[in-house]
């Protein structure tokens, strides 16, 4: 072997850990079988020792097992190196005992991670000097996700491979939390009891469309699912593109007393909250606002976000909010294209933010709901409820999305017609898609006054 390099020295490896693992697996090959799993050819630095471990895992492919002579055999005959017998007989000496395996793959472990880190802080620090006309967006959102593939803890060498009876068993679990009425059994409740028995629970990793045409309530009741979640102390954060932080924070307070109306206490209108309070709507307006006080809900209310910039910004609080339960992007049309997007047609970007957002939902394991306007054709049709085919123009949305939902008021279309048959404020929740669930419309209704959405099956 030639000698080992003056630049190791400074790098995060153990090449008497290599030569371990490596002379115990040519020693004793059955040990494969408790390495293969974790180990991979990228976690050995030194160039000679992974061009061996690559024979030893191409020979255990090919046979299921793996001996001294196989190796020897298939050294020679790629010829990688002048004298293997040489090489192999200087491995194994290197053994103290069969026990060291272990520890030493650990070590290797350990050692390739934080190759990877240094690695990465290299890239990031030619990304920052050779900005090469890159927007400081661009840079930052590169870097975070160079840090994330750094620090993933996917080097335990955990099996994928599951017997039917632990897949059964996990089904079992579930089965019982469902029938003890145990909410874990689900995925994440809004509180709508129609839209969480229709989905029973929006599930993590998916991408949730919520869809309609202007004045629908999208919004709202989007905020109205927000409060509902955080109200469990549920981490959810907001990407607002349209309104500003403020606006939100409006929203979320007048939906509030609504509440108390209902309960026959103090009301308090829109118009009333915008003007000038008397001392008894002032105190239920602390009340509320106490109560929000301690909501965990994060709001990022910048306009002309990229896709990439969503994903940095979400990673950032992922990290500082482990148990963030769910995201809300409002909305998708508003979202900035990417760098070099000119020349494609808006129907292309549209899908590839779509699928870059399917995507950051199963990275942060989080549902997220993308909120969409629909295309006009809605309006030159007798009937205006909408169908997947009117997001067809707005890029493959149906086809990333886990869920689709749209909003439909008829009432905003005929308002004397809903007002005489007393429909009014009745909105239909459309599920035109679910992946893991039945389509077909539940029914809720709207106070747009409070910008609030209730259950009308729940009084």
């Amino acid at each position: 072997m030639s000698s080992i390099p003056k630049s190791v020295q400074s790098l995060p490896v153990d090449i008497d850990a290599e030569k371990r693992v490596l002379g115990i697996l040519i020693k004793y090959p059955q040990e494969i079988d408790n390495v293969v799993e974790k180990l991979r050819p990228e976690h050995f630095y030194y160039p000679e020792h992974r061009t061996i471990y690559e024979v030893i895992l191409y020979l255990y492919a090919q046979n299921g097992r793996i001996s001294y002579t196989q190796i020897y055999s298939e050294l020679r005959r790629r010829k990688a190196f002048d004298n293997p017998a040489q090489v192999l007989m200087g491995l194994t000496e290197s053994i103290v005992a069969i026990s060291e395996l272990e520890p030493s793959v650990e070590l290797l472990l350990d050692k390739a991670g934080r190759r990877r880190i240094l690695e990465a802080a290299l890239t990031i620090e030619n990304l920052v000097v050779n900005e090469e006309g890159q927007d400081l967006s661009e840079i930052q959102a590169r870097a975070q996700e160079l840090i994330f593939a750094a620090t993933e803890n996917h080097l335990d060498g955990e099996s994928n491979a599951k017997s039917l009876l632990e897949v059964l068993n996990k089904c079992y679990l579930k089965l019982v939390e469902r029938r003890q009425g145990l909410e874990s059994a689900y995925g994440l409740s809004v509180r709508f009891p129609s839209i969480d028995a229709m989905t029973t629970g929006f599930k993590k990793k998916d991408l949730i469309i919520l869809a309609a045409r202007p004045s629908m309530g999208k919004t709202a009741f989007a905020l109205n699912m927000v409060v509902n979640v955080a109200k469990r102390n549920i981490p959810v954060l907001i990407f607002s593109l349209e309104m500003d932080d403020e606006q939100i924070g409006d929203r979320i307070v007048l939906s509030e007393f609504f509440s108390y109306k209902e309960e026959g206490g103090v009301e308090i209108t829109s118009s009333e909250y915008q003007t000038r309070l008397s001392d008894e709507q002032f105190a239920l307006a602390q009340n509320v606002f106490n109560e929000l006080y301690q909501l965990p809900i994060t709001i990022v209310d910048k306009r002309g976000l990229s896709c990439a910039e969503i994903r940095a910004q979400a990673r950032k609080v992922k990290a500082n909010q482990p148990d963030l339960g769910l995201v809300v992007i409002d909305y998708l049309q508003l979202i900035k294209p990417p760098a070099g997007s000119s020349g494609r047609t808006w129907s292309i970007i549209v899908g590839e933010i779509v699928r870059e957002l399917r995507d950051l939902a199963g990275e942060l394991d989080v549902p997220i709901i993308l909120i969409s306007q629909l295309n006009r054709s809605v309006e030159s049709r007798d009937n205006k409820r909408p169908m997947m085919s009117d997001l067809r123009d707005s890029g493959n949305i149906e086809e990333f999305a886990d869920v689709v939902m749209f909003l439909y008021r008829d009432d905003y279309y005929n308002p004397e017609q809903a007002e005489a048959e007393g429909t009014k404020g009745e909105v239909e929740i459309i599920f035109a898609k679910q992946r893991k669930g039945p389509t077909g419309t539940v029914k809720l209704k709207f106070i747009k006054e409070y910008t609030r959405f209730i259950d009308e099956f729940v009084q």
